[in-house]
């Protein structure tokens, strides 16, 4: 099915985008999935080439396009690419949001022009060890001590943890306040008291630096505050559509990409003297996925068409999520099945999109979080 979304100017931007992964990203890959970390230069080129701040406005730097169908772009040609461990969707469609619609003038002209040309890498930490998707278990605190915050505390499985040189941190401000009573606390490379802890070793997305944060008696300058004291919990859910967005585009692209390379193996891998892709079994695995995939498809595009409007809504951006990062899994697990063996062995690219994307449904919010929500809007 012909697919409407995107412009001639959108296909060009596809095709820079294709260009600076072939370039830039591709050849280092396998060396940053063994150190377990990209290289700084990598975030530079990018911001050479204008991937970095897209929404951003030209007079900080960025690209001064809010067009989500750019950021699409981004997500799918990554993900096609095998390229997990640059993540310009958290830098650009997670973490800019906060930084261009809450932050004040002095913290635009501060940040913003570093976020754009790639000398400035983001993070944002909410995750602490005992609590995930329950803001109202943080218990990373930030005291008000009259010329700065005082903030002590931990967080886990921070993406960007250790190349981070501005991370956003969720803190409480307000003890009694429960998730009505947490900010953004903006903490700087280098702050006394800010330490990271180990490049944390996962299944997959080996590339991507995911660290633990530790926050001892860090003095946190009162203009580091991002957005309103006690106004974190509204900060974060207005911007948890288009996270979740991004999470869903990513998962549909890789679920599409295993099934046409995995269309392909199964006609030139042969078994009991003909190709597998003649086998009836065969067949109707491929056609169910290739439904499926066509169906999500649709649905996804329909979502950014009307993020991009303004008039996307929580409830169809957990659908999206839910749906895609649940299909992505399906997928990669029956497309390594059909590789047999080999669909176990790294060197082929099913067995690396297996580990890589099983995060999906967790990240984001999980699988059980999004029903949830969707639950509560038809029940409520």
């Amino acid at each position: 099915m012909e697919r409407r979304l995107f412009s001639a100017e959108h296909e060009a931007f596809r095709e820079t985008v294709r260009t600076f992964l072939a370039k830039e990203v591709t050849p280092h890959h396998e060396r940053w999935e063994k150190d377990g970390i990209v290289a700084r230069e990598a975030w530079l080129a990018a911001g050479r080439q204008g991937l970095l701040g897209l929404a951003v406005p030209e007079e900080y730097g960025g690209g001064g396009n809010p067009d989500f169908r750019y950021s699409a772009v981004l997500a799918e040609e990554f993900t096609r690419a095998g390229a997990s461990g640059l993540a310009v969707g958290l830098h650009n469609d997670i973490i800019g949001p906060y930084l261009t619609s809450l932050a004040t003038e002095e913290q635009k002209r501060r940040w913003l022009p570093g976020f754009c040309d790639g000398s400035l890498i983001t993070a944002i930490a909410m995750t602490e060890p005992g609590a995930g998707s329950d803001l109202q278990g943080i218990r990373t605190t930030a005291e008000d001590k009259g010329d700065h915050w005082l903030l002590n505390g931990s967080k886990t499985f921070i993406s960007n943890g250790i190349l981070a040189d501005l991370v956003i941190v969720v803190a409480k401000t307000t003890p009694e306040g429960g998730a009505r009573g947490l900010s953004l606390l903006v903490v700087e490379r280098g702050t006394a008291g800010f330490e990271r802890g180990r490049n944390l070793d996962k299944i997959g997305q080996k590339a991507q630096d995911t660290a633990e944060l530790f926050f001892h008696d860090v003095r946190v300058p009162k203009e580091n505050l991002l957005g309103e004291r006690d106004g974190a919990f509204v900060h974060l859910m207005t911007n948890l559509a288009q996270e979740r967005m991004g999470i869903a585009v990513a998962a549909i692209a890789a679920a599409e990409h295993l099934l046409e390379i995995t269309t392909s193996y199964v006609k030139e891998r042969e078994a009991f003297g003909r190709p597998l892709a003649k086998l009836q079994h065969i067949r109707f695995e491929i056609a169910e996925m290739a439904t499926e995939c066509a169906v999500t498809r649709t649905f996804l595009d329909r979502c950014i068409e009307d993020h991009c409007a303004g008039t996307l809504d929580a409830v169809h951006a957990s659908m999206a999520k839910w749906w895609a990062t649940e299909l992505q899994k399906r997928v990669a697990d029956r497309c390594l099945q059909l590789h047999g063996g080999y669909g176990y062995m790294t060197e082929y690219r099913v067995a690396k999109a297996f580990t890589d994307g099983r995060i999906q449904t967790i990240y984001g919010g999980t699988t059980e979080i999004m029903k949830e929500i969707i639950g509560r809007s038809l029940l409520s």
